[in-house]
């Protein structure tokens, strides 16, 4: 039995509790309030102050990752040398974090990796050095949230340093956006390459599917389970909040524009990424004077192009050629490394290599220079690419381009834009599993030269539809509005 005196100091320390609790819950929110507005008041009129000492007309590309020299990168200086072609009077700013890069370290590296001309004049970088706060390192949990406010860090950053009329967000940022329509007063546009989060994505943890983004002991717990499709319900509301304040959205597929058009209820114009096709369709053909049969990997390294699915899919192809085809096939893995991140990816993924024992038959390609690249397509034969859901697919049309007869995940882009495969009209390959890759590959392997030489054709005739000229008219058609709107 509790004394009175014990119960009459429980009362009181309860009581003490509630009316902090109900303190909090009535001043917290007016403290939130109002630290918000001066931050909004100190913001803007820095903003505003910035402006008024320059009359340039500044269109700003917030791309952190602008010298990593990927699919996204490629849109970035096209868009760019849209814009410098367009409006030769607008000074072009790109908002970067290659802080260990200098302005013509990245130009040429852009020039040589996309064989494109970029004028310097005009352009001007400005370094942001708070980049890290979109590292997927710095949020082992909440990784989605953690990066979309570490976003809005660096795009503080970027605005108080060069305010522009027109911004635009190429790296898929969503969360800048609203922050530079209202504190700077810019016209806002931007480019989804891919969704931060996806109804996929959520189906995903809903069915209690393990993936790279469900990790298997959250799959496999029901608490974990219901917490996380929570959490990414709400991020997905505010999501579709953010991304509704563009003036003008990008899509560059039909999988990107049905899950941006559903999150934030608003109708995209669809730009396909430029692909240099006009050059490749050209590539003189090195495969006969090879004397191995090269498979040829075309990606980013990230975590989610999988490319551990293509190792399984040269176990896989092991057990069903013989050992003469085995000794004469590799697999060549290329692509653009940026960090330690991906770097520690690539090692990993060497050692997966050893673990299955193909490590003679499995080779790694980083960072390519332009030249290096066009010879490795040029004596592939079989393109491959493993990615679930990839949003369009940029080194899948090179591949195709170039006459690789390519093998590509049958979803996303890929089965919704790129490839075919009815009969009397194939132009390449879909498949799921590592088998169903290893399939595919001994096929080809078997395939008469007539028969390659009729996907090869087709396909350099579908890939027409994603050149880079194709890509100029349709930005330029999306942009017009804005750009025009703050020009004068």
């Amino acid at each position: 039995m509790i004394s009175y005196d014990a119960a009459s100091l429980y009362d009181f320390v309860y009581g003490c509790m509630v009316l902090g609790l109900g303190f909090a819950v009535m001043v917290l929110p007016v403290l939130l309030a109002l630290f918000t507005f001066v931050t909004y008041a100190i913001l803007k009129f820095g903003v505003v102050r910035r402006k008024k000492r320059h009359d340039k007309y500044i269109v700003g590309f917030f791309h952190p990752y602008c010298n990593a020299g990927g699919g996204g990168e490629r849109v970035l200086w096209r868009a760019v040398r849209c814009v410098q072609t367009r409006y030769p009077d607008a000074h072009i700013v790109v908002y970067t974090g290659d802080t260990d890069a200098a302005p013509d370290q990245i130009l040429n590296k852009a020039r040589q990796r996309f064989d494109m001309e970029i004028s310097n004049d005009k352009l001007e970088f400005v370094y942001l050095h708070k980049r890290r706060y979109v590292e997927a390192s710095m949020y082992p949990y909440f990784t989605m949230l953690g990066q979309s406010l570490g976003s809005i860090i660096l795009g503080i950053e970027a605005l108080t340093n060069c305010p522009p009329d027109v911004y635009f967000d190429t790296m898929g940022y969503a969360f800048t956006l609203p922050l530079f329509k209202y504190i700077c007063g810019s016209a806002v546009g931007c480019y989804v390459h891919y969704p931060t989060i996806s109804t996929d994505m959520l189906d995903a943890v809903q069915s209690r599917r393990a993936a790279y983004n469900n990790r298997k002991r959250v799959s496999r717990n029901p608490i974990a389970t219901f917490v996380k499709l929570r959490y990414y319900r709400i991020f997905a509301w505010l999501y579709g909040k953010a991304g509704r304040r563009s003036d003008c959205v990008m899509v560059n597929s039909s999988w990107t524009e049905d899950h941006i058009g559903s999150l934030w209820e608003v109708t995209a114009h669809k730009v396909f990424p430029p692909c240099e096709v006009s050059h490749l369709n050209q590539l003189g053909s090195l495969r006969e004077e090879s004397k191995e049969v090269k498979i040829i990997s075309l990606g980013q390294f990230r975590p989610e192009k999988d490319h551990s699915l293509q190792i399984k899919a040269m176990y896989e192809l092991r057990q069903i050629i013989t050992d003469e085809e085995w000794q004469k096939v590799k697999l060549v893995i290329i692509g653009g490394v940026r960090g330690e991140e991906d770097e520690n990816l690539v090692k990993d993924l060497k050692n997966f290599c050893k673990y299955l024992s193909v490590e003679d038959n499995v080779e790694f390609k980083v960072n390519l220079d332009y030249g290096s690249l066009l010879t490795e397509l040029s004596e592939g034969l079989i393109g491959i690419h493993t990615m679930w859901n990839e949003h369009f697919g940029i080194g899948i049309v090179e591949m195709m381009a170039a006459g690789l007869l390519t093998i590509a995940h049958r979803s996303g882009g890929p089965l919704r834009d790129i490839i075919i495969e009815e009969s009397g009209a194939r132009n390449g390959f879909l498949a799921v599993s590592a088998q169903e890759y290893a399939a595919h590959i001994a096929f080809i392997l078997g395939m008469t030269e007539q028969g390659r030489e009729g996907v090869r054709e087709r396909a350099r005739s579908s890939v027409n539809l994603f050149s880079s000229q194709k890509f100029d008219t349709s930005w330029t058609r999306a942009t017009d509005p804005i750009l025009k709107s703050k020009s004068s």
